[in-house]
């Protein structure tokens, strides 16, 4: 049997990313995906090592790294040394990115308005569940292989 829903998962990423990117460039922002889920995360939660940023966007920690090391040239994050920990860097917010933070919200609900346009509640709940169970099932594969291969 043949499926499809990886593929179109991975056309949707691409073209949300190309769509959502050209919305956050007419609003004055000038920040790729990668960029926009690092701060996302930041402004729930200021003040986190580039693991838990990893985790929360499920970025690698060396991608998160090398967004961040722009952003930091950027003036839009700053990076101190843990006092608690000298090993552990913090990743925090300049004011320059909490400026930025009302702008991308409006972008962030013109893209869901489109994303969802024409879905019901229902559907659009039944939708995300379905993406959230293969969520689900990719981190405990992911975890596995990482504990040794990936089971069923």
């Amino acid at each position: 049997m043949e499926t499809r829903g990886g593929f179109y998962i991975t056309q949707i990423k691409q073209l949300q990313e190309r769509i959502f990117e050209s919305l956050l460039s007419d609003a004055g922002l000038e920040l790729s995906g990668g960029q926009g889920r690092i701060l996302f995360v930041l402004w729930k939660r200021d003040r986190l090592t580039v693991g838990e940023i990893g985790r929360e966007t499920s970025l690698a920690k060396n991608t998160v790294s090398a967004v961040v090391d722009g952003m930091v040239r950027k003036g839009i994050l700053e990076r101190a040394v843990n006092p608690d920990n000298r090993r552990e860097t913090i990743i925090s917010l300049t004011e320059y990115a909490k400026g930025m933070q009302e702008r991308y919200e409006e972008v962030s609900q013109r893209m869901n308005e489109l994303f969802y346009q024409g879905f019901t509640e229902k559907e659009r709940e039944q939708f995300e569940g379905y993406l959230a169970r293969i969520r689900d099932t990719l981190v405990r594969a992911e975890d596995a292989g990482k504990a040794g291969g990936f089971r069923r």
